[in-house]
């Protein structure tokens, strides 16, 4: 699977950045809090790949790693704009997104290349995880979402799933096998494991208080209890099975071969581009900031 970097744009409405989900409030601030771990996360997840890049012989696998980090790169600038409208609401993005960056700087500087990478693999199969939970039921986690921010997550969920095994196919080909691999890698999946989840509630509490000072209540709780935690299409029972498969010693991405979800990507851009055209028209005569594929200012 060949990762491909696309220099894609999206109609994000400003006025609807904190309550763009379709469950309400509640859902919309928890997308808004992973969208403030990925400026800094995916240039962790760049950096420490990229570290190994030199060693790999394999020319397939460099070419892989070259896909990852321009697609990583492309959803890094996504969500800085993004994230940007959530500021401009009036919440702390740009504090919290300070904050993470100074705890993944001082992962830099005390863990081990090797280490960094783990923490790599286990978070871009969280990554993976959550993009299959949305590509497979995308009707049930979007429908009825504003189209732009819609649009958005669910070509960062293909991408994620396109080029879902590049970290660990070069911790295999860069860290000896054997017991102590298995270790690093399974124990770092657990700590990654609470240290992740903390922050991602950590984040969306204080955007849910912040909601609340600046905008009035926070809208839709129970459905936000019904969709992270749901026994039959709840995040967390959606994922589970496959976090678990993680420890197996023999574990590989694709062995959830999910790249049918793959074919929707030609289809996704073209609707990107008539939603974008459609706001150009609707948002030029109010002088809105438009973010389009190419580029192009409102007339």
């Amino acid at each position: 699977m060949m990762p491909i970097r696309r220099d894609i744009r999206f109609a994000l409405p400003p006025d609807r950045a904190c309550d763009w989900h379709a469950e309400g409030v509640a859902v919309t601030h928890f997308f808004n809090a992973l969208s403030l771990l990925f400026p800094a996360g995916e240039r962790f997840f760049m950096d420490s790949v990229r570290h190994y890049r030199d060693g790999i012989q394999d020319p397939d696998l460099k070419k892989q790693v070259m896909g990852f980090i321009g697609q990583e790169a492309m959803h890094t600038r996504e969500h800085i704009e993004y994230n940007d409208l959530l500021q401009a609401a009036g919440l702390p993005a740009h504090k919290l997104d300070k904050r993470l960056w100074a705890i993944l700087n001082f992962a830099r500087k005390v863990l081990p290349p090797s280490l960094q990478l783990a923490q790599t693999v286990a978070l871009e199969h969280y990554t993976a995880m959550l993009a299959d939970l949305l590509l497979a039921d995308t009707e049930r986690h979007m429908g009825g979402s504003v189209e732009g921010y819609k649009q958005m997550w669910l070509w960062h969920a293909l991408e994620e799933t396109e080029h879902k095994s590049v970290s660990f196919d070069v911790w295999n080909v860069s860290v000896k096998p054997g017991l102590k691999r298995y270790l690093m890698r399974t124990g770092t999946m657990l700590a990654t494991t609470v240290l992740f989840w903390v922050i991602v509630f950590d984040y969306h509490t204080a955007l849910m208080r912040a909601h609340g000072r600046c905008q009035g209540k926070v809208t839709g709780k129970w459905r936000l209890i019904k969709f992270l935690y749901g026994p039959r299409h709840g995040v967390f029972p959606g994922i589970a099975l496959e976090w678990l498969r993680f420890f197996k010693p023999s574990f590989h991405p694709w062995d959830q071969d999910n790249r049918r979800h793959l074919a929707r990507l030609d289809g996704l851009i073209e609707q990107i581009d008539a939603t974008n055209s459609q706001y150009a028209a609707q948002a030029a005569p109010r002088r809105v900031p438009l973010h389009p594929r190419t580029n192009a200012k409102p007339a």
